[in-house]
């Protein structure tokens, strides 16, 4: 039982050490409004986000499994107190103290909403120190520290984040790259209307008049003034009425 729960907690170690370098390579890499990596923003922002879960899953089951774990002989105040550990304090500080930065990524992503963005940020900074002090944890304790796979992924870790720093740091990162103009479907753009003749160009020619028209309501013939005469005057209450 105890070599499983060993064996356990060293996998789950290991592979918290790789999708935490692959946290920390997207977050050096990912920028607000462009690509990443050759992937799209949504995409690189949605990668971040499901690798920093199942970092924070892996790195709870490294340290359950080492809490049950006789030959690790960690007590519960070992997990956020650093270098108090029986088995390797120095080693086992530096992964105790990674687990507490770690934890307090997490509890503030989960708050970020409560506590601004500002105080998220700052704290998110924290996870570009958690890598390298895991990194060293994972190096320099355990059985197998000293093996030639423990040492490959170790180097292809820190060979990922460097280059994600290089890479971040050269002048075409800064430069934001041309921004591909939306060209509407032309099958969606509505049909325009043919052109028809204009108001100016309809002929002004008369239509024919009806047989029994007076020649004053055929169109075309103007229309003589008709005499208006003014209605009679109304007596006055003075006047005399005939």
């Amino acid at each position: 039982m105890s070599d499983g729960l060993w064996y356990f907690a060293r996998g789950s170690g290991v592979v918290s050490l790789v999708l935490l370098s692959v946290v920390v390579a997207l977050g050096i890499g990912a920028r607000s409004g462009r690509t990443a990596f050759g992937l799209p923003r949504f995409a690189v922002n949605l990668l971040h986000r499901n690798a920093a879960l199942l970092a924070v899953v892996f790195v709870a089951g490294h340290v359950i499994g080492l809490l049950f774990d006789p030959y690790a002989q960690l007590r519960v105040f070992d997990l956020v107190l650093p270098l108090v550990g029986n088995y390797r304090p120095l080693w086992q500080g530096l992964g105790t103290l990674a687990f507490d930065l770690l934890l307090a990524i997490a509890i503030t992503s989960l708050l970020r909403r409560r506590l601004g963005a500002r105080v998220w940020r700052v704290v998110h900074w924290l996870a570009y120190l958690c890598w390298p002090v895991a990194l060293m944890h994972g190096l320099g304790t355990g059985s197998d520290n000293g093996t030639v796979w423990l040492r490959t992924i170790a180097a292809l870790c820190t060979l990922l984040v460097v280059a994600a720093v290089a890479w971040r740091l050269t002048p075409s990162f800064t430069r934001f790259p041309d921004r591909v103009r939306r060209r509407l479907n032309p099958r969606l753009l509505p049909i325009p209307a043919p052109p028809g003749p204009s108001l100016s160009a309809r002929p002004t020619t008369p239509a024919a008049a009806r047989p029994g028209t007076p020649p004053s309501a055929r169109p075309g013939t103007p229309t003589a003034a008709r005499p208006t005469t003014p209605p009679p005057a109304r007596p006055g209450p003075y006047e005399e009425v005939r």
